[in-house]
C-alpha cells in the first residue's frame, strides 16, 4: 500500500528538487540552448516558467478556496526573471520560498482552487504541494536533459510521483468511452497501482497482493514510469505484459473535450 507523505516531508522535496533545478540552471554554459522535451523553450523560457508558476501557486493557495487563479503568464512575453545569473537564481530561490511560506501558512487541509476538479485528488494546499513536487521534478529533468545530463528522477519523488499523477492526472469521474480495462502499475523501488476504467469513470486504488494481472501490466525503475506518464520517455521504454491499447485509448483521451 502506498503510504501518502506527510506534509512536512512534502515541503522538503520541493525544497529538494527546487535546489536541483536551479544547480542545473546555474551549471548551464547557455541558457539560451533549447529544451528537447518543452518544444520552442530555452532552458531561460524554462526558468522563468518555473518561477512564475510557483510565484502563481502561492497567489493560488494564499487566495483560498472559492478564489479566482491569477492569470498564467507566457514565459516568452514575461519579462520577470532576471537575466543576470546571479539574479536569476536568487529570483528562482523566492519564487519557491514564496509558495512555501504559503503552503506553511495554510497547512495541508485549507481548500483552494485546483484545475483537477474531477480527479479522485482532493482540492486542497496539501494536493497542490504533492503535485509541485512533480512539476519541480520533472522540469529539472528536462532542464538537465537539454545540457546532456539528465538523471533519473530520485526514488522517493518518483514512487511519489506514480501515485500522485495517477490520482490528479488519470482519475476523473468522467465516464470511460471505451472497453472497459484494467492497467496494472508496478515500481521496482515498491509500489504497485490499479487503473480501473469503466462507465463510472478512471479511478487509481493501490494493487492487491493477490489481484489478478490486469489488462495490461506495465513495470520499470519509479523514475522511469513518471518519465513516461509526463510523456518525457516513449511507453516502450517499460517492460509491458497485455493489451497496450488502453493506455494508447488513456493517453490520447482528454476527458474535457
Amino acid at each position: 500500500m502506498h503510504t501518502i507523505l506527510e506534509f512536512p516531508e512534502v515541503l522538503r522535496l520541493i525544497e529538494d528538487r527546487s535546489a536541483a533545478f536551479r544547480a542545473a540552471i546555474a551549471s548551464a554554459d547557455d541558457l539560451d540552448v533549447p529544451v528537447p522535451t518543452c518544444p520552442d523553450w530555452t532552458l531561460r523560457d524554462l526558468a522563468q516558467h518555473l518561477g512564475d508558476g510557483r510565484r502563481r501557486q502561492a497567489a493560488i493557495v494564499a487566495a483560498g478556496p472559492g478564489a479566482e487563479p491569477p492569470a498564467k503568464t507566457n514565459p516568452k512575453g514575461a519579462p520577470t526573471a532576471p537575466r543576470d545569473r546571479e539574479a536569476l537564481d536568487a529570483w528562482l530561490a523566492e519564487s519557491t520560498e514564496l509558495m512555501l511560506d504559503a503552503m506553511r501558512e495554510a497547512g495541508p487541509d485549507r481548500g483552494c482552487w485546483t484545475w483537477w476538479g474531477r480527479s479522485q485528488a482532493p482540492q486542497t494546499s496539501g494536493a497542490i504541494a504533492r503535485h509541485q513536487i512533480q512539476e519541480i521534478a520533472v522540469h529539472t529533468y528536462d532542464a538537465q536533459l537539454a545540457q546532456g545530463a539528465a538523471q533519473p528522477l530520485p526514488a522517493e519523488v518518483a514512487v511519489e510521483g506514480i501515485d500522485e499523477f495517477l490520482v490528479t492526472v488519470a482519475a476523473t469521474n468522467v465516464p470511460w468511452p471505451f472497453k472497459p480495462a484494467t492497467i496494472d502499475l508496478h515500481a521496482a523501488e515498491g509500489g504497485s497501482w490499479r487503473l480501473t476504467l469503466n462507465a463510472d469513470g478512471v479511478r487509481c486504488d493501490d494493487l492487491a497482493a493477490d489481484a489478478e494481472p490486469g489488462d495490461l501490466v506495465t513495470r520499470g525503475a519509479a523514475s522511469e514510469v513518471v518519465l513516461y506518464l509526463y510523456d518525457r520517455i516513449p511507453f516502450d521504454s517499460l517492460e509491458n505484459t497485455g493489451s497496450t491499447e488502453p493506455m494508447d485509448q488513456l493517453a490520447e483521451w482528454d476527458p474535457n473535450a
